[in-house]
């Protein structure tokens, strides 16, 4: 499997594990921690999730996916926009590893952007990293422009993580290459797409079909082209699980990436930052 390296030299699967929606039913809880504990198994070691999935219930998952495991898996938290001050990230943050059953976080990301200056929430982030509450920090759906007024701040984010699929290539126009010149990966979150809609496209149909795969395999190796992103998708079931960890057996074909690109147009233009 491909590694990726964070700006301050850690690498780290480009494949990981999303972990939004789970832990919303408590029935399907042991399920999901079960995926979690394989995708570790299979070399899937980075898992993502974040204080807003479920209340903190995915948060939970996670701790029972990685006891007794700690040392094998790469966490990835975030923290609300309104919990981002120097007075309530330390808070968020305990309430986090709480959670998750660990000392410290590996990286810690600011979700997305509110009220609280981007200045304030670097302090606090560097006074976590600090005190050994995490190891580094970073942040998810911030455009360029945001990402500037980090200031001197921004050499120690360790990534953006940002929508980016097929169908929301803006961030190619200019985050991308942005993120390239810092040397910091973009962490793709919903690389599939919501709802199956993506996964139903006949450009995707044809090429699975060529290559031997699943839809799902396609548009998932395709965020996987190139150096520099870091891909985390979800997978709640076992057979999900292992049809992600093989995608690393496609390699797209200059014929597949154009009809990719046929179906699903880069961008010309600057584009307002897509969220979910």
């Amino acid at each position: 499997m491909n590694r990726i390296a964070l700006p301050d030299g850690t690498t780290v699967p480009a494949l990981g594990q999303g972990t939004w929606k789970m832990g919303e039913r408590g029935a399907d809880r042991a399920a999901e921690a079960r995926s979690l504990r394989l995708g570790l198994d299979l070399g899937l070691t980075l898992i993502d999730t974040a204080e807003m999935y479920a209340d903190g219930g995915a948060e939970e998952v996670v701790a029972e996916a990685i006891a007794g495991r700690r040392q094998d898996a790469f966490l990835v938290s975030k923290a609300y926009p309104q919990n981002a001050s120097a007075a309530r990230l330390p808070r968020a943050c305990e309430a986090s590893l709480k959670r998750l059953n660990t000392d410290v976080l590996d990286l810690y990301l600011l979700h997305w952007r509110g009220s609280v200056p981007l200045g304030e929430t670097v302090e606090a982030m560097e006074q976590l990293v600090a005190a050994g509450k995490i190891l580094r920090w970073g942040v998810s759906n911030l455009d360029v422009e945001d990402l500037e007024e980090l200031g001197p701040g921004l050499s120690a984010c360790a990534t953006d993580q940002v929508l980016y699929n097929l169908e929301a290539r803006g961030v190619e126009f200019d985050l991308l290459p942005y993120a390239a010149r810092l040397k910091m990966p973009v962490m793709a979150y919903s690389p599939v797409g919501q709802g199956g809609a993506l996964l139903r496209h006949p450009a995707l149909s044809r090429i699975a079909s060529r290559q031997g795969a699943t839809p799902a395999q396609i548009a998932l190796a395709w965020t996987l082209r190139g150096d520099g992103v870091i891909s985390i998708p979800k997978a709640s079931s076992e057979a999900h699980l292992r049809e992600n960890a093989e995608v690393w057996k496609i390699v797209l074909t200059p014929e597949d990436l154009a009809e990719l690109d046929t179906a699903f147009a880069p961008p010309k233009r600057k584009h307002a930052l897509a969220m979910l």
